[in-house]
């Protein structure tokens, strides 16, 4: 069997905690579980990471620089505002729907350990989002595009409901979700409320 390199091997741990945790739920995430699913001993894995807390703790690094960055960029784009949302919109709901277990993992991880640093780096991740949002409904709303009477906060933390909202789309729909339809149905519904 060849042997594949430090970042490889992490890559796949990190994909396999993601997928445990989709198809199994947080509780079955074990060590033991994971090297099965990815043919390694356990000792292996700790080869690579310290610990399931350390594995946890990467997958958010890759979260805040893969995903919240290509959210960034997006809100800071010059295009127009309902453009700009509606990829927003359109990037959190792919990232969510191709990783499956990440709004489990962010929300169950973070408060089922009550553990300080995943508490954080959770916040980080919730507060860049709801920023993001934020610079983009202000936005529409100097260029005259939506009403200015918006309480862009409240229109934020709503947004922020959509991956969880879409999270039970899945798990009751399964197989039978359809990415399209609820990303229409979501920025009809944010454009409803920003409009003047």
């Amino acid at each position: 069997m060849e042997r594949q390199s430090t970042d490889i091997r992490q890559e796949q741990i990190k994909q396999a905690v993601i997928d445990i945790i989709s198809t199994h739920g947080i509780k079955n995430l074990s060590i033991k579980n994971l090297a099965e699913r990815i043919g390694m001993s356990e000792g292996s894995i700790f080869r690579h990471f310290k610990s399931k807390n350390d594995i946890i703790v990467s997958i958010f690094n890759d979260i805040q620089d893969n995903f919240i960055g290509e959210l960034g960029k997006i809100a800071r784009s010059d295009e127009e505002p309902s453009i700009r949302l509606n990829k927003y919109l359109s990037t959190t709901i792919e990232y969510h729907t191709n990783n499956k277990g990440i709004n489990m993992l962010l929300f169950s991880e973070a408060s089922y350990k009550n553990d300080p640093e995943l508490k954080k780096r959770l916040q980080q991740i919730f507060h860049d989002q709801k920023q993001f949002v934020m610079e983009i409904i202000s936005d529409g709303i100097s260029a005259e595009i939506w009403d200015e009477n918006v309480v862009i906060e409240n229109v934020a933390l709503m947004y922020m409901g959509i991956p969880l909202a879409m999270n039970m789309e899945m798990l009751i729909g399964g197989k039978g979700f359809q990415f399209d339809n609820f990303c229409s149905q979501m920025i009809l519904l944010l454009l409803k409320m920003l409009k003047k």
